[in-house]
């Protein structure tokens, strides 16, 4: 299961940036995933869910971004999202195509929050 090894480096990824900027928290982060990357979503969230419970991250949410794959046509230039495995471009019906996207995996955004100072149990000065 090479899932498991993803969501792991999902969370090197975040726990790198996290020592990169003192006094945030991750709150969520995204991954997109191309459809001929042979990820099984469901999978993926169920090791990465594991792999933070009770730990600092627990709280942590992962989005996940599908991205269909897309040819480009050699012939008239025209880009395309490939359906039910024709890749016939649908302007000029050429087969000559070439993917441009559809197998990437990737970490496409962090979200954090400041920590804000505490003020509970201090005194007024007013």
């Amino acid at each position: 299961m090479h899932e498991m090894g993803i969501a792991n480096s999902v969370l090197e990824a975040v726990r790198t940036e996290m020592r990169r900027h003192p006094g945030t928290y991750p709150c969520k982060v995204g991954v997109r995933i191309g459809e001929m990357a042979a990820i099984d979503q469901d999978a993926l969230r169920f090791c990465f869910e594991a792999m933070i419970l009770e730990t600092d991250l627990a709280a942590l949410e992962l989005a996940v971004e599908v991205c269909p794959r897309r040819h480009r046509c050699q012939a008239c230039a025209h880009e395309f999202v490939v359906r039910d495995y024709d890749s016939r471009c649908p302007q000029c019906d050429s087969l000559a195509s070439t993917c441009i996207s559809g197998d990437e995996l990737e970490l496409a955004y962090l979200e954090v929050e400041e920590y804000e100072p505490s003020t509970a149990g201090t005194k007024s000065t007013q």
